[in-house]
């Protein structure tokens, strides 16, 4: 497994758009890799095209995304077709499937399901989604299993969450949306919090303690 602050692993595969190398593909920009248990599965049609449908707000987000799924790169083409049809999708599909057919990707990154295989016997995928941030390093990982597709708007969410505190020192609370207010940090002490964010408040709580801090969203 992946530890958040680790670099992530510099993996080269085939994928739909031709080789990949994964640092070199990434660039300067942040990363989301997301897996998938199989080819022709109704679940991973539904999260590809809405992937695709949101591929916009990803870019305004500055992130490049990748796909991957334990088949090959025929079987990815023609399942693309498969994900336009039932997405209503036209044109060139928006971002790479890379091929794993051997399932190395998946153990490397801890991604397999022990609890549903194919029907030859072989382990599938879990739903895992893996984001990257222009050092290479993994900033956030979500293992869903495969009975259970992913909510890709609380992704960019996340997304959101990550590039605005790795620039500022604050963190976001439950349920936070880009724009609302964030927290201060606890390690910043108060005569430098009032500095820094003269906007905050300090809410009582019955310990007396005033840690929980609420200041607007820097820019």
């Amino acid at each position: 497994m992946i530890n958040l602050g680790d670099v992530f692993p510099n993996f080269s595969a085939d994928s739909t758009e031709g080789p990949i190398k994964l640092h070199s593909y990434l660039g300067d920009k942040w990363g989301i890799i997301f897996s998938h248990p199989s080819d022709y599965t109704p679940v991973c049609t539904t999260e590809l095209g809405t992937v695709a449908k949101m591929m916009p707000e990803f870019t305004k987000r500055n992130v490049k995304v990748m796909a991957i799924s334990c088949d090959t790169v025929e079987d990815h083409l023609g399942w693309i077709k498969d994900v336009q049809a039932y997405n209503n999708l036209t044109g060139d599909f928006p971002y790479p499937i890379i091929a794993d057919p051997d399932r190395d990707l998946a153990v490397t990154l801890g991604m397999i399901d022990p609890d549903e295989k194919t029907a030859s016997g072989m382990p599938l995928t879990c739903r895992a989604v893996f984001i990257v941030g222009p050092d290479k390093k993994l900033k956030l990982s979500i293992l869903y299993p495969a009975t259970t597709g992913r909510n890709f708007n609380e992704i960019l969410r996340v997304i959101d969450s990550l590039q605005l505190t790795a620039d500022k020192k604050v963190a976001t609370p439950s349920g936070w949306c880009n724009g609302d207010n964030c927290m201060v940090l606890p390690s910043i002490p108060a005569d430098e919090a009032k500095k820094m964010f003269p906007e905050h408040k300090v809410v009582q709580v019955p310990s007396g303690k005033e840690y929980i801090r609420t200041t607007p969203q820097p820019q």
